[in-house]
């Protein structure tokens, strides 16, 4: 079923394990735990961006580097398969043309369609995590996954699946987690480290209580969102991102449905990250609105050239017909 895999690696000694510009704990994972399996190969980890603080408790996070490996011999893409989302390393021409000109293998678990444009082979099953993913290959070709391997595995999970508690968590994933555990992996080790890590200093506290007071809310309570402007971005995101400190309370708002977090940036960009509550699985379709995607109850998505307050009005346009359209079902 994986043998894309192992084809794709056949005659390469040097990989270049590519996240996104979003990294995420999954994708931190996903990209650690190749890292690990492919033993004897000489691998690289890239990002594109400097890997923000609030995930730096992944034990190798300084692994991943900004400085692309044009003498790789293969590149694997992990968790994501929206060209959106890579972007920025595509808005460098020289990478763009290897990227273009060597083999490209892209492992994905989102609903999201595979829509890059240079030619790469893909693997996507769609599920709870990326480094999920990552664990039926290995298990499917025989590779062995050593202690450390298992850890990024469980983080990666852990992280995409809020600590096995999503919607999306099956009875297999517990199977894996079990098995992960057998192999060294400690949970209550491996949160110890992320809680440790997600400790927050006076100031940013500070700063989430301006927050919540920044919530809007639509839709007769329906609908949260927040405007984190680039003043806010350059302040705090490198210390702890606006995204992850105030998402889960806004989704936890009695009431609220779909929360947004929307940033802005000078350059006419603007991001989204969405949540929503366990009877609202649409998170996925918003974000396809605007481009993106994601999971029906996490997804994420890029634009240009729209304000913050475009963003709200489109989403209280499309946030009814899409809570109808699933009540239908």
């Amino acid at each position: 079923m994986y043998n894309k895999f192992t084809v794709f690696l056949k005659d390469k000694q040097k990989i270049c394990v590519i996240q996104a510009e979003n990294p995420d704990g999954d994708s931190m994972g996903s990209a650690i735990a190749l890292d690990y399996l492919l033993e004897g190969k000489e691998i690289s980890l890239y990002c594109s961006v400097d890997i923000p603080k609030y995930l730096r408790y992944f034990q190798d996070w300084s692994r991943v580097t900004n400085e692309f490996d044009y003498k790789a011999d293969g590149y694997i893409i992990v968790d994501t398969a929206a060209e959106i989302l890579l972007s920025k390393l595509l808005d460098d021409t020289a990478i763009r043309n290897r990227l273009y000109n060597a083999p490209v293998l892209v492992i994905d678990h989102h609903e999201t369609p595979d829509d890059i444009a240079f030619p790469h082979e893909s693997i996507i099953e769609v599920g709870p995590a990326c480094a999920e993913l990552i664990y039926r290959i290995a298990k499917e070709q025989k590779i062995e996954i050593n202690k450390h391997a298992a850890e990024a595995i469980f983080q990666g999970i852990l992280s995409d699946t809020l600590g096995l508690t999503s919607a999306s968590v099956t009875a297999e994933t517990f199977e894996i987690a079990a098995d992960l555990t057998k192999l060294g992996a400690d949970i209550s080790e491996l949160e110890d480290r992320r809680r440790e890590l997600m400790k927050k200093s006076p100031r940013i506290l500070d700063y989430k209580a301006d927050l919540i007071k920044r919530i809007e809310y639509s839709l007769d309570g329906e609908l949260a969102t927040i405007h984190i402007p680039w003043d806010d971005i350059r302040e705090y995101s490198d210390e702890y991102n606006p995204n992850v400190l105030i998402l889960e309370e806004m989704r936890l708002v009695e009431g609220v449905k779909v929360a947004v977090a929307v940033k802005t940036y000078p350059d006419g960009k603007i991001t989204g990250k969405i949540r929503t509550s366990t009877e609202a699985p649409i998170a996925d379709k918003v974000a396809g609105y605007f481009g993106g995607g994601g999971h029906p109850f996490a997804a994420g998505f890029r634009t240009y050239d729209m304000s913050y307050e475009d963003v709200v009005a489109d989403l209280v346009k499309i946030v009814p017909e899409l809570l109808d359209e699933t009540n239908s079902h």
